[in-house]
């Protein structure tokens, strides 16, 4: 396994990371402590969760993840060695946010945080969260596959400076270590920065947005600040929902698959997206390796990546994805790669 700096901190993440939003849904508590011992086993230390997950979210599974990682803690006393990583869930403004944590009033202000952080810490068993991160942006952004900004005007947002105070607040009071944003843009990004600086308020270390070969869309705006500011990379969706993995290839729809269990999960498949797909697998298998394999490869090679958030609904599906860590692309590998993305440049943002 490789390791790098989580921002500005001293800690050491997995280059590899182990996203969980498909235990208590996908995957039982008995097959979610297998995959995070099998993870820990190979070097895995960043495991990363949320409030919401299970995906999709749903009232009867809220929390379920978080309570299956926490009950994994219990048994192994492996608390120490893991950096853990959860999320707070944002407002419900857009179609498919989730309205039953906290009603409708759920925002970014003291109240809401202190509320979702304290239920985070009974879930897992901790008393200390080593990075909390808000899970989508308190205001309308282009996040979640919409492809043009939305000129909304919210009835209320809570003010950036006001959710860093009490994130801060949260620090001193040390039931988090470190904070970071997730499916935020640079102008979020800028601001929280400015904020940091301008009122002595605790920085962002990383971001959590997703990238992969069919939504590069993160080397454009946000790759700036990874290179200048240490705001690191946590990549998620890096298998674009399992597509690039060529399982759905031809229309295939493998039994207990995401795509074919939950019908609202149509962000990669849009006709552009299914055609660059279709070309990475044919590329991955052109030079002997997995398409899996590929599109890990080339996200963990990213100068701007803290940590390549893989998740699996299997075993052998997690096997392959952490070996990906072992994978070099080819210098014509990587050129073929580009010529794809020039011909289907961010088919799924």
């Amino acid at each position: 396994m490789q390791y790098r700096k989580l921002g500005k901190t001293d800690i050491d993440v997995s280059l590899i990371g182990l996203g969980t939003m498909t235990f208590g849904e996908q995957n039982t508590e008995a097959q979610a402590h297998e995959q995070l011992d099998y993870a820990y086993a190979q070097g895995v230390t960043l495991v990363d969760v949320a409030e919401m997950y299970p995906v999709p979210p749903k009232p009867e599974t809220y929390g379920a993840s978080e309570r299956f990682v926490g009950s994994w803690l219990k048994k192994t006393g492996l608390r120490s060695k893991v950096v853990l990583a959860t999320k707070i869930a944002g407002p419900s403004r857009q179609a498919g946010r989730p309205s039953h944590i906290r009603g409708t009033a759920n925002q970014f202000d003291k109240p809401n945080l202190v509320e979702a952080v304290n239920g985070s810490l009974q879930r897992l068993g901790t008393d200390y969260i080593d990075l909390y991160q808000l899970h989508w942006p308190d205001r309308s952004t282009t996040t979640f596959g919409r492809t043009a900004y939305p000129y909304e005007d919210e009835p209320f947002t809570v003010p950036i400076e006001e959710t860093l105070q009490a994130l801060t607040d949260l620090v001193k009071d040390g039931k988090i270590r470190h904070i970071g944003l997730s499916n935020e843009t640079p102008w979020g990004v800028s601001k929280f920065l400015a904020a940091s600086r301008e009122l002595g308020l605790e920085r962002i270390v990383s971001i959590q947005n997703p990238y992969n070969l069919l939504n590069r869309t993160f080397e454009v705006g946000l790759s700036e600040f990874s290179h200048r500011d240490a705001v690191g990379l946590l990549a998620y969706s890096p298998l674009a929902f399992g597509w690039l993995s060529g399982k759905y290839e031809g229309g295939e729809r493998p039994a207990g698959a995401r795509i074919t269990l939950f019908e609202r999960f149509t962000r990669y498949s849009r006709p552009q997206a299914v055609a660059a797909t279709s070309a990475y697998v044919s590329l991955a298998r052109s030079h002997g390796m997995s398409p899996a394999t590929l599109a890990l490869a080339f996200v963990n090679r990213q100068p701007f990546l803290t940590s390549n958030l893989v998740g699996a609904t299997t075993l052998e599906q997690l096997k392959e994805n952490i070996a990906s860590v072992n994978t070099t692309l080819s210098d014509d590998v990587v050129k073929a790669i580009d010529a794809i993305h020039e011909q289907y440049p961010n088919p799924a943002p």
